[in-house]
């Protein structure tokens, strides 16, 4: 198995949190800049990132590779089995991808100022929008850790990098989540070298 991954990108980093919990032994290929390598040229068509190899299978969007990791090797667990709750937790994905993972390249661009800037306040709010959501369970609306909250944590590790500061006392909850994951060994591994400086 290969993933060819961006060292600086959150789908990347989600991808890489879910292999470090499923303690997957793999080949990592770090693409960090405009030059794609030549294989993944031929083997995605978008040509983007992440992208995992498995012998004849090429999955490239990371929502479908997480998903499937966590078919491939059941062992953690990191979805509900029962279907309700488990079709409610993959909507939960798909509305923190539309809502936090979509202004991601708005905040992270250098040309507009303006538009990172309302992108960043944007982010910071619906994060203080969900802090009774946060409050309820130690992970995202639930017990245990889920794709979800290996969904959400990329993101809240680049807030120190993107200038966004939550207060304590309006998101002690979030800073106290925050910590639970971050602390987990499996998202110390999933670091990219980038992704440590982040936090320096």
């Amino acid at each position: 198995m290969t993933l060819f991954s961006s060292p600086r990108d959150v789908c990347s980093h989600r991808t890489r949190f879910v292999l470090a919990e499923k303690e997957v032994t793999l080949d990592v290929v770090d693409v960090d800049g405009r030059s794609l390598p030549e294989d993944l040229l031929d083997l995605n068509p978008y040509q983007s990132l992440p992208t995992l190899v498995e012998r004849d299978l090429v999955l490239y969007d990371s929502r479908i590779i997480i998903e499937y990791l966590d078919e491939r090797y059941p062992h953690p667990p990191l979805m509900p089995v029962d279907p309700i709750t488990r079709a409610r937790f993959k909507l939960t994905m798909y509305r923190l991808e539309r809502d936090w993972y979509s202004l991601v390249a708005d905040i992270e661009q250098l040309t507009d100022r303006k538009r990172a800037d309302d992108a960043r306040k944007t982010l910071h709010d619906s994060i203080l929008a969900n802090v009774e959501v946060f409050r309820s369970q130690p992970y995202f609306q639930s017990a245990d850790f889920t794709l979800v909250d290996a969904t959400i944590a990329p993101v809240l590790w680049r807030f120190p990098s993107w200038g966004i500061k939550l207060a304590v006392e309006r998101a002690d909850v979030v800073l106290q989540y925050e910590r639970r994951v971050f602390m987990r060994p499996a998202f110390r591994r999933s670091l990219s070298w980038a992704e440590r400086a982040m936090r320096v």
